[in-house]
């Protein structure tokens, strides 16, 4: 078809963004890369600040950390080393048990890492069966630096192991178990990282055919990332960041990235297909596809607000980041794109793969495949409807039973890392003296008569209640009026029980002795605290989160179709899919219900942060294809077409692009999947499901039967709200013949119309 002349005056954000690239394309492109190498340049000198130990728990945990940094007391990264007889003949009375403790101290004191090495002997720390002891000692430095200078230390413990092969020598502490974490972790998010670039080539070039067209959407996904990074340094002086909140942008910077680009190069594309010029099809594509990649953006940046109002810091980091990368790399898309389209011309159909690209030029701008689908949807809508939503409740059932935890190291790794079977080890030997919980007391006179007798009561009853078995250590700062107590609890790495010893000391024991005397501060840290402060903390804040969410995305719907009754869908729609989600998580996770087919095993939970992670991320992503794809039925509605006619043109020819867009999301996040930790495993599974079921069931059977259903209530705006901006007239309409469905009516009916869209 001819294109009947040029568009008028472009209306609308998009359209003028992407109007004024197309005319300034070097300004546009060398404003782009300069803002990318500004921002990098920024970032560089201003340097990054990193969320602190005191930062990352909240509640009494966190207070723990406050009090020992204002007092100016570095909590020393302590280690353990476990040196345990393999037969039952062999005691720590015997001199070959006695020689392997000394070559142990005498090699750790060797590589100058360590301070306050301690001898079994001296301390006491041998078990009851005399079989097992500990060797204790702390790193020298910085504490949140020890874990890059641990390694020495593990290696004279190797060698001690390696001279006395009928003991059991292995170490755990602060620096060994995070530096076996980080390394597990950053290991694991390298392999994604490096992986997923690749395998989102790969599927672009599927879906362009062309080399050019195919690397378009991943550079400028890339250029947004480094961008977003140096702007993020610069943010981190007032709201801290993280590795991992970095690691999060990447992997949503990419995800949206791609499918924007890719919403706006395919409309070019089909335009010119159609037969329009050049310019004018730019000019449609900015003007659509540009105003529904602005609507999608501005959605997921409100879902990734979300996480700001958790009040938890590694949140905080992962929110401001992640809404920060989507928003610069919406604003690319709607300037810089334009401009590259439109130097590139007829080149970006370089490198172009023949079979490949033969199959686009006879498949044209419809999906084959989803006209085929589309067919039994909408002829019998009322069934499709509940056999599809039927299903995505089945698979949400087991949600309902979902249990979430911080998982344990062995959870995490299973026994694949030497630190999770040495924590073991030394908990079955020693419970709860491996990670103790930290009592810091802080008061006017630590050394007044009063605070003594409450120490000294504290220890007492820590016993007699029955939240440890003792030994309890205490050590008192005078300078600075701190006293450090450290309580083995009964429980250990059995977080349900050490969970209910740690309540005892909070409930009953501090409130009868330290808690009796005035002026005195006590609160009680450690791991098993930190793990249920950061868990309450989380609770408190799913409701106003989920509220936050669901209600300005449902705004933003209705703000941006002026209908109330897609912005309810839309609401439900994406709440199905999520919950569909939590269930495929809890069956496959909590229960091990074929958790060999992703490589995984059920631990009994979902890791705590999951869930709410997951809702933000994925309520923000599938708006992406929900916006698209109604703004394409409504595109259509608007040019005059019916109710099914609209629904038929606006899913097949949208589809091929939703696909292909999943399918690089649910390819990149199936990678974290294969990856090691149990915690990124769920996420990837979780994710990955989510998009699928989202690119498949929900826009390609749900929507359109839903919207079917309704007819002209899909149009539905009640009179005291007809003042919301009519955002229909900042796009063009365009006259197209209509795409029908075998069956369906190919001439739209006027009065079909929505309202809004009639002269």
């Amino acid at each position: 078809m001819a294109d009947t002349g040029h568009l008028e005056r472009p209306r609308g954000i998009a359209a003028r963004a992407g109007s004024w690239s197309a005319r300034h394309r070097w300004a546009a492109v060398g404003g782009w890369v300069l803002l990318v190498i500004l921002a990098l340049a920024v970032g560089s000198m201003t340097g990054r600040v990193d969320v602190s130990d005191s930062e990352q728990v909240p509640g009494e945990s966190g207070r723990v950390s406050t009090i020992l940094d204002e007092a100016g007391i570095d909590a020393a990264a302590g280690e353990t080393v476990l040196i345990q007889a393999k037969s039952a003949g062999l005691t720590a009375n015997d001199p070959a048990f006695h020689k392997a403790v000394d070559a142990v101290i005498a090699g750790v004191r060797d590589t100058g890492q360590v301070t306050a090495l301690r001898s079994p002997y001296e301390t006491k720390t041998i078990s009851a069966d005399r079989r097992s002891a500990l060797v204790q000692f702390e790193m020298r430095g910085d504490p949140e630096k020890a874990s890059e200078h641990i390694q020495p230390v593990l290696d004279a413990v190797g060698k001690a192991q390696d001279r006395h092969q009928d003991l059991r020598i292995e170490e755990f502490g602060d620096a060994s178990g995070q530096k076996a974490f980080d390394d597990a972790f950053g290991d694991d998010f390298t392999q994604a990282e490096f992986s997923a670039l690749p395998v989102a080539l790969g599927i672009l070039l599927i879906v362009f055919g062309a080399l050019v067209a195919a690397l378009l959407p991943v550079v400028l996904a890339m250029t947004a990332f480094l961008a977003t990074t140096g702007l993020v340094a610069v943010v981190s002086h007032w709201v801290h960041m993280s590795d991992t909140a970095n690691s999060v942008m990447l992997l949503v910077g990419l995800a949206v990235g791609v499918d924007y680009c890719l919403f706006y190069l395919r409309r070019e594309r089909e335009e010119r297909a159609a037969g329009r010029d050049a310019q004018t099809a730019l000019r449609i594509a900015a003007a659509t596809s540009g105003r529904a990649v602005l609507v999608s953006g501005v959605t997921v940046i409100v879902a990734m607000a979300g996480m700001l109002f958790t009040g938890i810091a590694e949140f905080k980091a992962m929110g401001l980041a992640t809404l920060m990368v989507v928003a610069v790399a919406m604003v690319g898309s709607v300037t810089v794109l334009p401009a590259l389209l439109s130097l590139l011309g007829e080149r970006v159909e370089k490198g172009q793969l023949p079979f490949l690209a033969r199959a686009k030029r006879r498949g044209g701008g419809e999906s084959r495949v989803w006209r085929t689908v589309l067919g039994p949807v909408l002829r019998r809508p009322k069934l499709s409807l509940a056999l599809a939503s039927g299903a995505l409740i089945a698979l949400a059932v087991p949600a309902l039973g979902m249990n979430t935890a911080n998982l344990t190291m062995d959870q995490e790794f299973g026994d694949r890392l030497p630190v999770v079977t040495a924590y073991n080890h030394i908990d079955e030997a020693f419970p709860g003296g491996s990670d103790p919980a930290k009592v810091v007391v802080k008061a006017d006179d630590i050394d007044a008569a009063p605070v003594r007798d409450a120490l000294a009561r504290f220890r007492t009853e820590a016993v007699a209640k029955g939240a440890s078995k003792g030994p309890v250590e205490v050590t008192v700062h005078r300078k600075q009026n701190v006293a450090v107590v450290e309580v083995p609890l009964i429980g250990g790495s059995d977080e349900g029980k050490a969970e209910r010893s740690l309540n005892v000391l909070r409930d009953e024991v501090r409130p009868a002795t330290l808690g009796t005397v005035d002026g005195v501060d006590a609160p009680i840290g450690g791991s098993t605290a930190s793990s249920k402060d950061f868990n309450d903390k989380l609770g408190s804040a799913v409701p106003p989160v989920f509220a936050f969410v669901v209600v300005f995305a449902f705004l933003l719907m209705l703000k941006s179709f002026r209908s109330l009754t897609i912005a309810v869908t839309s609401i439900v729609l994406n709440l199905l899919s999520v919950g569909a989600a939590y269930g495929i998580l809890t069956a496959v996770f909590q229960h091990g219900w074929g958790a060999g087919l992703v490589g995984a095993e059920g631990v009994g939970a979902i890791v705590s942060w999951l869930p709410l992670f997951l809702f933000v991320i994925l309520f923000g992503l599938s708006m992406d294809y929900h916006v698209f794809v109604v703004s394409r039925i409504r595109e259509a509605r608007l040019a005059g077409r019916n109710t099914k006619d609209a629904v038929v043109h606006g899913v097949v020819t949208t589809a091929g692009v939703v696909t292909s867009a999943a399918v690089i999301m649910v390819a990149v996040f199936s990678i974290f999947g294969t990856l090691s930790m149990q915690s990124m495993k769920q996420m990837g599974v979780g994710l990955a499901a989510a998009v699928l079921i989202d690119a498949t069931v929900i826009r390609g059977v749900l929507l359109p039967a839903v919207m079917l259903l309704l007819g002209e209530r899909n149009w539905y705006l009640p009179k005291w709200l007809r003042w919301l901006p009519d955002l229909a007239h900042d796009e063009p309409t365009p006259a197209e013949r209509p795409t029908a469905l075998a069956g369906a009516p190919a001439r739209p009916d006027a009065d079909d119309r929505p309202r809004h869209a009639r002269v």
